[in-house]
């Protein structure tokens, strides 16, 4: 820490020796944001204006380096050249569905095959290193931030923390709440993983995250306990890894190299991405996915995004039967049945359908017969997923998604990784790769935030990196979960889609929520989970309850199963992190607006003229154009749900007002739809 804290003055000096250094300037399109960028062929740094404010204090950047044994020793520079990219990509299974990528770009070449690559958006600086040069390792990459003020950050805790054993920290499952507090006070002995918020001066906001994450472990943030400055980590490579962990599905590393990564002839290094603007305008950024690596997958019609009928946390509990419920074929008959009634898509298998323990999954527990439930299953136009533990998966990966696939399964929710070491991030590549060769979705769970790889291969549909509902199993009001759903959309989401698992239909207000393992609750209100299908993006999304308790309420189930998981347009219309977000999602014609408190209530005003008025910075997004007269329905918080949390009330009727109030009681939520 006292080598980094010593370059970055040492850079602060190295600005002002022009004769020595090549000085470049980038600015955005519509030249808001201004880097600033130095060279002097021994280090790098940069520094960023934006609205003609410093926004980052010179910050020194560095990729220590070796090639056999010859190690890193200078920058020198060759050449600088520049370029605008201006183009609409495709952006199937996302929030949209095309987005503009428009930005300016300086690369920096320096001798020995090393280049440096910024870009400039409206919407933020992304950077990274390429190495096109002969094969060696990574020893260390340097990442630092050096905020102009000791602004407030919000960022998330790795939970494993021994302050005797710092290398706990790189085994992690990436969920925690966030903590709120100035960059000087963060604990510099406790690693942050991304993204995280920064809020500066005048209600800018800045959120740090990474794309094209693949074959090089993820970076960490921790503080220095200085003002303004987070300082970069990345887990060492593996050297020695046992298998064991939960039921034997983990690979535990007991011992690392000295160095983070190894490096093929050629290695295109994650894009450190610094996302700028309000709040409403992080949670509509779409950075992570435009940095990430195009499609590799050219054919795309077999992938299926959809609504899942998941068992997991419901515990298996369905009453009314003729039969004990539990993993057995009953059981999931009956899931498979009540998901084609409603016309969801997947029935997942979760942990329990392959024998515990074993990390096999041929070895199918004697209560299941899965080609029957698959056949069962696809006669009902229902697909089958189906869990597996990392380990387990990674052993003979080919041969499980060639067996499975012939089967008919359609996908495979993988958990438990725990890691993203250069090791495990590999192991997302490959699962992606292969799973898309037998037209397989992949859910990542256990699994660090989305990083591009749902770009590079479609069929990766949602990743968990989530502090999501199942925790309400066990986690009691200490954990303020109200708070925490108003912090993911500008934070987390940011990244991209999440697997919160939302959908409980026991609701608890402040008084009455209890966590229970069996017939677990929600914190908030029936509105705000049903909100969560609008403000969450997840285009593989669960219906976490029970049947039976959809059952009772079939003209809500229907509705939930109907929403979209996958839209044309997203609009986030208004908020404030960790206080409320009203999201507005387009599917062809019909919109679909969403709205969550925390434990305040509030009632809100929203103009739905923003709806039918064309972005002209935008103009190839389609736009729905409101009639006269529009069919509206209304999911809202009932008069007494403060006391009851299940309490909502559902009004249809024809509006032709451009502006409508809406009362959203503690912990509560909305949902309209207009069409």
């Amino acid at each position: 820490m006292k080598r980094t804290i010593l370059l970055l003055m040492v850079l602060l000096l190295c600005f002002h020796v022009e004769a020595k250094s090549h000085e470049y300037t980038l600015a955005s399109p519509n030249g808001r944001l201004v880097a600033h960028i130095s060279s002097d062929n021994v280090s790098i740094g940069y520094y960023i204006h934006y609205n003609n404010s410093m926004l980052l204090r010179p910050t020194f950047i560095d990729l220590d380096y070796s090639q056999g044994n010859k190690g890193h020793t200078s920058m020198t520079m060759r050449k600088a050249t520049r370029r605008t990219i201006d183009e609409t990509i495709a952006s199937p299974f996302t929030r949209q569905a095309a987005m503009r990528n428009h930005c300016n770009e300086l690369t920096l070449q320096f001798k020995e095959g090393l280049s440096l690559v910024f870009r400039a958006y409206d919407e933020g600086l992304a950077y990274r290193f390429v190495w096109e040069g002969k094969p060696g390792r990574v020893n260390k990459e340097t990442v630092n931030y050096n905020f102009n003020g000791d602004w407030t950050v919000t960022a998330p805790y790795v939970i494993s923390f021994d302050s005797m054993r710092h290398e706990i920290q790189y085994s992690t499952s990436f969920e925690n709440h966030y903590t709120t507090k100035p960059i000087s006070q963060l604990d510099p002995r406790r690693l942050c993983f991304l993204p995280l918020m920064v809020h500066c001066d005048g209600g800018v906001k800045v959120c740090i995250t990474e794309s094209s994450l693949s074959d090089y472990p993820g970076l960490y943030l921790h503080g220095t306990g200085k003002s303004g400055i987070l300082v970069g980590e990345h887990a060492p490579l593996p050297k020695h890894v046992e298998q064991g962990g939960h039921n034997n599905l983990q690979l535990i590393v007991k011992e690392r190299e000295d160095y983070i990564a190894e490096m093929d002839r050629t290695k295109h290094f994650p894009w450190r991405i610094m996302m700028v603007g309000t709040a409403t305008e992080i949670a509509m950024n779409n950075l992570s996915y435009l940095l990430g690596e195009p499609s590799r997958v050219e054919d795309i019609s077999w992938i299926k995004p959809g609504k899942v009928a998941w068992d997991w946390w419901n515990n298996w509990n369905i009453s009314g039967v003729d039969f004990e419920a539990g993993i057995n074929n009953d059981t999931y008959k009956h899931y498979i049945d009540f998901a084609s009634r409603y016309g969801i898509e997947y029935v997942i298998l979760d942990e329990g359908w392959a024998v515990n323990g074993k990390a096999d999954l041929f070895q199918v527990v004697p209560d299941i017969d899965l080609p029957m439930l698959v056949n069962y299953a696809k006669e009902r136009n229902v697909g089958i997923i189906l869990w597996a533990g990392y380990y387990a998966f990674d052993r003979d990966m080919e041969h499980v998604c060639q067996h499975y696939s012939a089967m008919g399964v359609k996908g495979f929710k993988v958990d438990f990784m725990d890691r993203d070491d250069q090791i495990v991030t590999d192991f997302y590549r490959r699962t992606a790769e292969t799973c898309a060769k037998y037209h397989l979705v992949v859910d990542f769970h256990g699994a660090f935030k989305p990083a591009g790889l749902n770009r590079t291969y479609p069929n990766v549909l949602n990743f968990e990196g989530v502090f999501g509902l199942e925790q309400m199993r066990w986690a009691g009001l200490e954990w303020d979960q109200m708070k925490y759903d108003t912090e993911i959309p500008f934070i987390r989401q940011a990244a991209g889609p999440m697997d919160y698992t939302q959908g409980a239909m026991l609701n608890g207000c402040r008084n009455s929520f209890h966590p229970s393992w069996n017939e677990p609750m929600s914190q908030g209100t029936r509105c705000h989970q049903l909100a969560l299908y609008i403000v969450l993006e997840s285009p593989l999304n669960m219906l976490c309850d029970s049947p039976t308790n959809y059952e009772k309420e079939p003209d809500y189930t229907r509705f939930v199963a109907e929403i979209p998981t996958v839209w044309d347009e997203t609009r986030v219309l208004q908020g404030e992190v960790g206080e409320y977000i009203v999201t507005a999602r387009r599917k062809g014609d019909t919109w679909y607006i969403g709205g969550i408190t925390n434990w305040t209530e509030r009632d809100i005003e929203i103009d739905l003229s923003v709806l039918y008025n064309a972005d002209a910075d935008e103009p190839q997004m389609p736009v729905c154009g409101m009639a006269a007269a529009d069919n509206l329905m209304i999911f809202s918080d009932g008069i007494n749900a403060h006391r009851k949390g299940s309490d909502y009330n559902v009004i249809s009727f024809l509006s032709d007002s451009s502006a409508l109030k809406i009362h959203l009681a503690p912990g509560g939520g909305f949902v309209m739809k207009i069409n």
